[in-house]
């Protein structure tokens, strides 16, 4: 039976008190931005230039080590400089608005930020699945999507805006926060973890949104994602992936060196148009050419390609002699995921039976072909059913909106 959690103890307490302060007046944050970024807001802050090397090393370790979100916890940092820390820059949690557990043990949490630019704060959501032996974040990038694929739930939710890198790493730590993943934290009772090593050992950009369509702020939570002295997620368990925005595939290989996954679903042009229709504008040809030149790509470097199993649409075995013929040559990995239902979808799971014939075919001709197993479906936290009530105000509404707050002091 899934269950919503009850935030009204102390530490869900404090962590909301903080993200309201934060959220009351927007103060710049030194979460998410990377080495170089810090070191530059640090000098423009007003830090000797010969101290800061130093600073950012102090900062990193205490932001991505310890998991502080209080300046006055850094008790190495001199009062004067967490003094004119906490006077400029926020490193506060995002607001929890909801926290569901499913039966399966999975987790999702139902996140908001400040507006910035979208007429009122936006809420995105962030889905934890443990496994035995890993624990995987399924992180979003974007309020909502601009792609529509037909079989999609978050497709359904228009575009709000692009998340920030601070948004992006921020829902790493508040994952990590909640299960007891940073030094001297509590593993919440009960709760379904890997029974050794880390809370949060895998991260998959799966969420809801396009990663691509947010490059540059994708790409520097994953270089903070996968910095050594920090975070320190091997770059192996880190997965980006995307629905095929060609131009960016080579790129983000090249500066972040994480692993790929391709959104497939469909084995021919005609119906990848209607499944995901980004595929208009970068044909399969475009896609798999990228494919085959994303770099390190190797049969210990694969790439995943995710492919929905939708009944009497993509499932046939015609369609499995196709999809091989289509990935020949290139490492990869297909993973078959059952299609998620959801309200108001038009598809149907393909039957069990069909599936594993699916894969066997696959498996048969030298694919690994894992059936993915449907989780936290009671939460609407599976593959494909992301999605949040954010929407984007209209001008009118904005306006209406912030005079609201304004008589109302921000309440």
């Amino acid at each position: 039976m899934a269950v919503s959690l009850d935030l009204t103890d102390n530490s869900a307490r404090e962590a909301l008190a903080a993200s309201a302060r934060a959220n009351t007046v927007e103060m710049p944050t030194l979460i998410g931005l990377t080495r170089p970024q810090l070191a530059e807001t640090l000098k423009q802050a007003g830090v000797p230039e010969r101290q800061v090397r130093m600073r950012v090393q102090q900062l990193w370790h205490w932001l991505y080590v310890r998991g502080v979100s209080d300046f006055d916890d850094m008790t190495n940092v001199s009062k004067d400089l967490r003094a004119m820390l906490k006077e400029n820059f926020s490193i506060a949690r995002p607001e929890i608005v909801e926290e569901q557990v499913s039966a399966d043990g999975t987790r999702k949490w139902l996140l908001r930020f400040p507006s910035r630019g979208a007429g009122r704060p936006v809420e995105v959501e962030t889905v934890y699945i443990p496994e035995e032996g890993r624990g995987t974040l399924c992180v979003s990038s974007q309020v909502g999507c601009t792609l529509t694929c037909t079989f999609c739930h978050t497709g359904t939710q228009r575009l709000v805006r692009n998340l920030t890198s601070e948004e992006i790493v921020s829902q790493l730590l508040l994952a990590r926060d909640r299960l007891g993943d940073f030094p001297d934290r509590d593993t919440p009772q009960g709760a379904i973890v890997p029974s050794e090593g880390r809370k949060v050992s895998n991260v998959v950009m799966m969420g809801m949104g396009e990663p691509l369509y947010n490059y540059d702020n994708v790409r520097d939570a994953l270089l903070v994602f996968a910095d050594g002295d920090g975070l320190s997620l091997s770059k192996r368990r880190i997965t980006l992936s995307t629905s095929g925005v060609v131009p960016g595939i080579v790129r983000i290989g090249e500066e972040t060196g994480v692993m790929l996954a391709i959104s497939l679903h469909a084995t021919n042009d005609a119906l990848r148009d209607e499944l995901v229709p980004i595929n208009k504008k970068y044909p399969l040809k475009e896609l798999l050419d990228a494919c085959r030149a994303y770099p390190g790509l190797s049969n210990a470097r694969r790439i995943t390609f995710e492919y929905v199993m939708l009944k009497g649409v993509n499932d046939s075995l015609a369609d499995a002699k196709e999809l091989v013929r289509l990935l020949k040559g290139i490492p990869a990995k297909i993973n078959l995921i059952p299609f998620n239902k959801w309200p108001g979808s038009a598809y149907e799971c393909s039957d069990w039976e069909q599936i594993e014939k699916f894969a066997d075919f696959i498996n048969a001709n030298g694919y690994a072909s894992p059936i993915r197993t449907p989780r936290g479906q009671d939460i609407l936290a599976a593959c494909g059913q992301l999605k949040s009530a954010s929407e984007r105000m209209k001008k009118t509404e904005r306006l209406a909106y912030e005079a609201m707050m304004i008589a109302g002091h921000g309440d």
